[in-house]
């Protein structure tokens, strides 16, 4: 039960295609590439404020 097969990943495929159809699947997406883009780029804005603590206490 660890690792999906191929037959397995076209089922899911599958699935996901009846649920939404076909013109809905690039909306979806688009919104979870721009959620991921928006995260990487929060966890890189909230690195250098760290950073900068550490230099102030210097």
């Amino acid at each position: 039960m660890g690792r999906l097969g191929i037959t397995e990943i076209l089922i899911i495929l599958l699935v996901v295609l009846l649920l939404f159809g076909g013109k809905k699947i690039p909306e979806l997406m688009k919104g979870l590439g721009s959620g991921i883009k928006e995260f990487k780029n929060a966890a890189k804005d909230d690195q250098p404020t760290e950073k900068k603590s550490d230099e102030e206490t210097k």
